[in-house]
């Protein structure tokens, strides 16, 4: 019954789209996303989460086919923590206005993680500073609809701070396996 699969690595998923071509599903790209691997991400998930500096975003631009357009997330580091990836929060809209005229890409909206706390105040405060975040920059014109917040773990604090994506992983499949 699901109907969209995240997945953190691009080569797992990649096989697995090779063997489930006849599963109608929509593929996200969860995970870090590395500069060497954009030319095999790019078309093959109808969403990339972790577009984390402008650097990737170029590179995806130049790999995307023709007249396509890869939808992606622009991932912000609301939890300050330096082990986490994303452009840091007074960073985004010098960032979004640097990747919005790529041509091939389309910004849908953010993503963040929060912290790896049980502290629902912490992981609240990630996830509201993220939609404010988006919020600002509607106000200044740009649409970005989507907010991939929460996992397994918090995801009802995200989903009360408006996330539009909440990623289950561990809810749904158990932990996974090494």
């Amino acid at each position: 019954g699901l109907t969209a699969v995240g997945e953190n690595r691009v080569q797992e998923a990649l096989a697995k789209q090779e063997q489930l071509t006849d599963v109608a599903v929509e593929w996200h790209l969860i995970g870090t996303l590395q500069r060497n691997k954009a030319k095999h991400a790019v078309g093959r998930f109808a969403l990339i989460h972790s577009v984390d500096s402008v650097g990737l975003a170029e590179d995806l631009d130049r790999r995307a086919a023709g007249g396509s357009r890869q939808p992606i997330l622009v991932q912000v580091n609301c939890s300050d923590e330096s082990q986490k990836g994303g452009v840091l929060p007074t960073e985004l809209p010098v960032v979004l206005d640097q990747i919005r005229p790529f041509p091939r890409l389309e910004v849908r909206g953010l993503m963040t993680m929060a912290a790896f706390t049980e502290n629902a105040d912490q992981q609240r405060d990630a996830f509201r500073q993220l939609r404010q975040l988006r919020d600002a920059e509607v106000r200044r014109g740009i649409p970005l609809p989507e907010l991939s917040m929460g996992m397994s773990s918090d995801y009802l604090v995200a989903v009360e701070e408006g996330a539009t994506i909440v990623r289950l992983g561990t809810l749904l499949f158990g932990e996974r396996g090494t």
